[in-house]
């Protein structure tokens, strides 16, 4: 099909508030695993991992191991959960057969871009807020500078949203996806500093994280908390925006062709 799918009727209502509205109420139905899951799983790494190691690693010099990991898990479990929340809801959607549903309402791309991307945020600072929380318990971790976490928290989910809709996108089963998060997801955000500084690693392991672009999320997200990190925050924050920008004009293009979203 060339023409675009998705294309707003003239003169007709936005469907866009019922899609984010759905795509809201779809995680937060069903809150005890999409927001206490990831929470639970965080505090595990965080006990594990602070029991280990936390008299054994000072980073950033005075900054104790376990205050270190706090932030780095809040942006993991971020990270993660702005990737499935669109991913999995395009894949269900496709594998039901009622996608076409979700594309009769008049809504635009930018439209149904912005409601799925809206939603994931969501849910990705919403598991981030809940980890930072129950970590408290733990270690007292004040935030520095609140503006600089939120504005990567904020960037850096939107980039695993847009991820996720590509990855709903192109996968028309559950194992293309599963492959997705496997051979991408997973390795980027662990080989991206949540349980180390980069500073820690060999030369040739620097340079490789250094090519990574979730590093940047988490270095910036912790500068936001500590007033330091391994790069210049402004430096991270140009990658991040960055990638955004990128990965949000080609998710676009692919929704304004109608990639895949009729078969």
């Amino acid at each position: 099909m060339s023409a675009p799918i998705l294309t707003a009727r003239a003169g007709a209502g936005s469907g866009f508030p019922t899609l984010l509205g759905k795509e809201l109420l779809r995680f937060w139905k069903v809150s005890f695993q999409t927001i206490a899951a990831p929470v639970i799983t965080a505090l595990l790494y965080l006990v594990i991992f602070a029991q280990v190691l936390q008299d054994r690693i000072q980073v950033y010099g005075s900054v104790p191991y376990t205050a270190f990991l706090i932030p780095g898990l809040m942006m993991m479990s971020m990270l993660q959960n702005a990737f499935a929340n669109p991913s999995s809801s395009l894949i269900q959607s496709r594998v039901t057969g009622n996608l076409v549903f979700v594309l009769l309402p008049p809504i635009s791309h930018r439209e149904f871009f912005s409601a799925y991307v809206l939603a994931a945020i969501v849910r990705g600072l919403a598991v981030g807020t809940c980890v930072w929380l129950v970590s408290q318990y733990f270690s007292s971790t004040p935030i520095k500078h609140p503006l600089w976490a939120l504005v990567f928290a904020i960037l850096s989910c939107g980039i695993m949203a847009i991820l996720g809709l590509i990855a709903g996108l192109t996968s028309e089963k559950f194992d293309q996806l599963a492959a997705f998060q496997n051979f991408l997801i997973m390795p980027a955000t662990f080989l991206s500093g949540v349980f180390y500084s980069v500073h820690t690693l060999p030369a040739f392991w620097q340079t490789v994280s250094h090519w990574n672009p979730l590093f940047y999320t988490i270095d910036g997200f912790r500068y936001g908390f500590f007033g330091v990190a391994d790069v210049s925050p402004w430096q991270s924050l140009a990658v991040v925006a960055g990638v955004f920008s990128v990965l949000a004009t080609f998710a676009l293009r692919l929704l304004g062709r109608g990639y895949k979203l009729r078969s």
